[in-house]
């Protein structure tokens, strides 16, 4: 996520948080590569030129506090000006005080909104919001059915209507149906166009006046760049958007729009799509995405996310087994490398963490089809070989490595890094203090 943006802003920053005296020509200097910078993410040119009149005027001749040096002073205000344009302070859904509260989702077509309307389903679910999907693309073909394939797999209800032609009508009586199934929250999945027209903004314009929605929030692609905020610009001039989706921020996104939309729109992002399935939608925090921007990481996310994803009493368990005689076997290994994987792809959980260089991360190409491969090498052996694998001999090397579609080599070289693993946590386990079960080199 922004691994370019952070890696550019961070060298630059770094330059100056070694000098001792910040001079007006030192600052300035480094604002005109923070510039640079800023404009290859995509950042609108209004919106950085403010930013840095902003920056400069806190930065230039800036006071020498104890143990602070100015440079560390100046990363600091660049935080602080990071946090404002991104929006100060986390944006929730404002709900209704009085059921069913209705949200709008509106987008370009291939933004992700039906999507994005199954992922946010499933996250209000399980914040006891009790959703309800309506489907109300009357135009592109199978939208209603792939909502009503979204909201069977999240477990929720949907109202659908094929043979609707009046989209106000059609997304009244889905509000109806959400009252019959006393739902807490209504998800209105509209139609998108390939681009903005007259003819979307007038039927949108109807249903906002029909159905009063207590949220519009706009689904924009986040890959999109400076188009992203053109476009969030133009539904809020029709609509008034109460907030922002932005989607595919996994992907290679510049960061230009995350970075833009809030200043140009005064919506605020509410949420951020990291990935393809359904779980991957986390609400957007200022403060924790500039953390990540300048490489200060994002733990409270992390935590969180863990806290969601992992399985408490099965990490209990592998905790008791850690300091077990026996200790961990390669069952064992299996289920704690599928808990860690339930956190998303690696690259992302790694970038989280304080001081992880992005383009340390992007060199070391961390490459997920490994965890995969040591999966189906694992899942190739018996039950007794999983739990005791002093009896793999060669042919039964052979055969878990045919199994597996694999090489021998690889299956020598996993169980050796397991047999290291299996002594450093008996070690940990001993002294009383031990970590996830993955040993140095896992996987690989």
């Amino acid at each position: 996520m922004f691994d370019q943006l952070s890696a550019k802003l961070t060298a630059t920053l770094q330059g100056l948080a070694g000098r001792g005296v910040l001079t007006e020509d030192a600052v300035k200097e480094g604002l005109r590569e923070i510039r640079r910078v800023l404009l290859e993410a995509d950042v609108s040119f209004e919106l950085t030129r403010e930013f840095l009149d902003r920056v400069q005027a806190k930065a230039v001749g800036v006071t020498t506090l104890k143990d602070v040096r100015p440079g560390h002073q100046l990363v600091k205000i660049v935080y602080d000006e990071l946090v404002a344009l991104l929006g100060e302070k986390q944006a929730p859904i404002a709900f209704a005080s009085v059921p069913p509260t209705i949200i709008l989702l509106v987008g370009l077509q291939g933004s992700g909104k039906t999507t994005t309307a199954g992922k946010l389903a499933r996250r209000l679910k399980l914040e006891q919001k009790a959703p309800f999907l309506v489907a109300a693309d009357i135009y592109r073909p199978a939208a209603q059915e792939q909502l009503a394939t979204l909201a069977r797999q999240v477990e929720v209800g949907c109202y659908t209507d094929p043979a609707a032609k009046d989209v106000v009508a059609l997304v009244r009586r889905g509000i109806e149906a959400a009252g019959h199934a006393r739902a807490r929250t209504v998800l209105v999945d509209t139609a998108g166009r390939l681009q903005i027209d007259d003819e979307m903004m007038a039927e949108l314009r109807r249903l906002k006046a029909a159905v009063a929605p207590h949220e519009i929030l706009l689904v924009a692609d986040g890959m999109t760049g400076q188009d992203a905020v053109r476009i969030a610009q133009g539904f809020h001039d029709a609509l008034g958007l109460t907030g922002v989706i932005l989607t595919k921020l996994d992907g290679d996104a510049r960061g230009g729009a995350a970075l833009s939309i809030y200043g140009v729109t005064r919506a605020p992002i509410k949420y951020v799509g990291v990935g393809e399935k359904l779980d991957a939608l986390e609400p957007f925090h200022p403060d924790r995405m500039a953390g990540r921007i300048l490489q200060q990481g994002d733990v409270l996310s992390l935590v969180e996310r863990a806290q969601s994803a992992l399985d408490e009493r099965e990490a209990e368990r592998l905790a008791r087994k850690v300091k077990s005689r026996k200790g961990l076997d390669l069952e064992d290994f299996l289920r704690a490398m599928r808990q860690m994987q339930k956190l998303g792809p690696l690259k992302n959980v790694l970038g989280m963490l304080p001081g992880v260089n992005p383009a340390a991360l992007q060199a070391a190409r961390v490459d997920e089809k490994k965890l995969k491969h040591v999966e189906a090498i694992v899942l190739s052996m018996t039950p007794k070989e999983r739990s005791d694998p002093d009896i793999i001999n060669g042919q039964r090397r052979l055969r878990i490595a045919k199994g597996s579609g694999r090489t021998v080599q690889e299956v020598n070289q996993l169980l050796a890094q397991f047999k290291q693993m299996q002594k450093v946590m008996k070690m940990a386990g001993k002294s009383g203090g031990f970590g996830m079960p993955f040993g140095r080199g896992f996987p690989g």
